[in-house]
């Protein structure tokens, strides 16, 4: 199966943020913040972008998401400039794009109503700076963990990940929009800011840093209590662009779900070492078997084997392992 290539991926990560600022600020603005509206059209919109484009770029539309990606082995870290750029100036077309056609509206004032994040004056409720910067953090480090969850290749349900992702961000929503106005993701923060006004780029900075060090923890977190699908993918985690030891951190036993994983999940465990086999990276030397007797065929395909399982290319699914591999393989 062929990746998509690193345009689409940054084109899909640019239209997938549109969405969510549009319809979710859009919201905000529409509703005057109501919070059920609100929150459900954050949660709707992430919940259409993954399943339109999650198989495309991971379906990411937040830069604290990717910082949690790349932390938790799933991402490399040379794609995170990549990525995050595009995020936030998707966000930033997308605020300008609401800012104009709200101008619609008679007497409309974008001063504080474009859906932006607050706290101190600029909050509902008055919500003291550090109290925002720990729900910010801790939200945020929740909703990375949900997200890796629900794309680790062991999950049998992927089809649903897009789901629970669009729950988790609308429950979240629920919580924060009177404290903070909920940002858990500092792209959407960063452009509807800008139309708002100065006081609101000036609290910019706690929008920006709680969410990537929420981000930082909720991928530090995730594999140290339930461990890696596979190996981690090259250049990400703590790394910082060397190879994983193959099979660190895999939990022993794991049996690898019901078949391949689905490019859902191929995109949240990023190699480009890749066999060929979808999710999984290139094998180490011990899992690889070239013909004998003669030159490789060209064709051959190495065995790809995890905790007792091997990887069948007829019938593209996990099977017992039968043979172990030998010092010849």
């Amino acid at each position: 199966m062929q990746t998509s290539d690193q345009v689409q991926k940054l084109a899909a990560e640019a239209l997938g943020t549109f969405i969510l600022v549009v319809v979710g600020c859009g919201a905000a603005i529409s509703t005057g913040g109501d919070v059920p509206p609100t929150g459900l059209a954050f949660g709707i919109a992430v919940l259409i972008g993954v399943y339109a484009f999650g198989r495309v770029s991971g379906g990411h539309f937040n830069p604290a998401v990717t910082v949690g990606a790349a932390i938790g082995g799933r991402f490399p870290w040379r794609q995170v400039p990549l990525y995050v750029a595009a995020q936030v100036v998707a966000a930033i077309v997308a605020a300008l794009v609401l800012f104009v056609s709200f101008q619609g509206v008679p007497n409309f004032d974008a001063t504080g109503h474009m859906g932006q994040n607050g706290y101190g004056d600029h909050s509902a409720s008055h919500f003291a700076w550090w109290a925002a910067f720990l729900v910010e953090l801790v939200f945020t480090a929740i909703f990375v963990i949900v997200i890796l969850g629900v794309t680790d290749e062991r999950n049998e349900h992927p089809g649903l990940a897009p789901l629970a992702i669009g729950l988790a961000l609308a429950g979240i929503h629920f919580v924060l929009i009177p404290l903070t106005g909920t940002s858990v993701n500092p792209a959407r923060s960063i452009g509807p800011a800008l139309f708002a006004g100065g006081s609101y780029i000036v609290q910019l900075w706690l929008f920006i840093l709680a969410p990537l060090v929420g981000g930082v923890v909720g991928g530090l977190v995730y594999p140290v209590l339930f461990g890696h699908a596979t190996e981690p993918v090259a250049g990400s985690g703590m790394r910082w662009g060397a190879r994983a030891r193959a099979g660190a951190g895999a939990i022993p036993g794991a049996v690898p779900g019901y078949g391949a994983p689905d490019s859902f999940q191929q995109q949240w465990n990023q190699d480009d070492d890749a066999t060929g086999v979808p999710g999984v990276t290139a094998p180490s030397e011990t899992t690889t078997r070239m013909p004998t007797g003669g030159a490789a065929e060209p064709a051959a395909q190495p065995r790809i084997i995890q905790d007792g399982w091997e990887w069948d290319y007829a019938a593209q699914q996990w099977k017992p392992l039968q043979e172990p591999p030998t010092e010849e393989s």
